[in-house]
């Protein structure tokens, strides 16, 4: 279950539908992704309150054509073995500013190549590129998923803002099975401290691919105007 707090003129919590229909007439014309880390404001523009709770859930939604942003709480509610999620959306005031550190589609699909590139041969070279069966069935399960044509995006996505997500969640796999495979190779504090720095820039880099593509439509609908 889906609720919304904070929505300009209601009281108290309401649905998204009526949530949506609120914004709608508040001039909200579209959504921005924020995934924002600490030291990395990835989608924000401010002010520190949004920021800060933004950061806490690493995660939130932007507003495009009202100074409004959404943050998520997720728990958990129910006795056990009948355990459910729900998830309470906070609505708080943003600062109407270009989001930070957002690439354009083609910034972010050479970022993704070139750090694909780096973080593999890094990786390889220190033994935590990714190995053994758990991994393998991990890959064989995303080729799967690609190979079934499913829909990563909503339709009147530009094709190229596809195709970064799909790099960007390759490179995201490839850093969750070097983070899940532990230390691998890698025995020395030395070479240890290397995969680390291997890894926290294309992470970064895919972070920053992901909302580059999930903004897309946002940002070629405003370049429209």
């Amino acid at each position: 279950m889906h609720r919304v707090e904070g929505v300009p003129g209601e009281a108290g919590p309401v649905g998204l539908t009526l949530a949506l229909g609120r914004l709608r007439a508040l001039g909200v014309t579209g959504f921005r992704v924020a995934l924002p880390a600490p030291g990395h404001p990835l989608g924000l523009s401010g002010p520190p309150e949004f920021n800060a709770r933004a950061l806490e859930a690493e995660e939130a939604v932007v507003c495009s054509g009202a100074a409004v942003g959404l943050v998520p709480e997720v728990y958990e509610v129910g006795p056990a073995g009948d355990v459910r999620v729900e998830v309470t959306w906070h609505c708080l005031a943003v600062r109407e500013a270009p989001p930070a550190d957002v690439p354009s589609l083609g910034e972010a699909e050479r970022e993704l190549a070139e750090g694909l590139r780096d973080a593999t041969a890094v990786l390889s070279r220190l033994d935590v590129a990714g190995s053994g069966p758990v991994a393998e069935a991990a890959l064989d399960a995303y080729r799967a998923r690609a190979e079934a044509g499913r829909e990563v995006l909503a339709p009147g996505y530009p094709p190229r803002a596809v195709r970064v997500l799909e790099l960007a969640q390759r490179v995201g796999l490839l850093i969750s099975l070097a983070y899940e495979n532990g230390h691998g190779g890698a025995v020395s504090a030395s070479e240890m401290a290397g995969r680390g720095e291997a890894l926290r820039p294309v992470e970064r880099v895919a972070r920053r691919a992901q909302v580059a593509a999930y903004n897309a439509w946002v940002e070629e609908r405003e370049r429209g105007r």
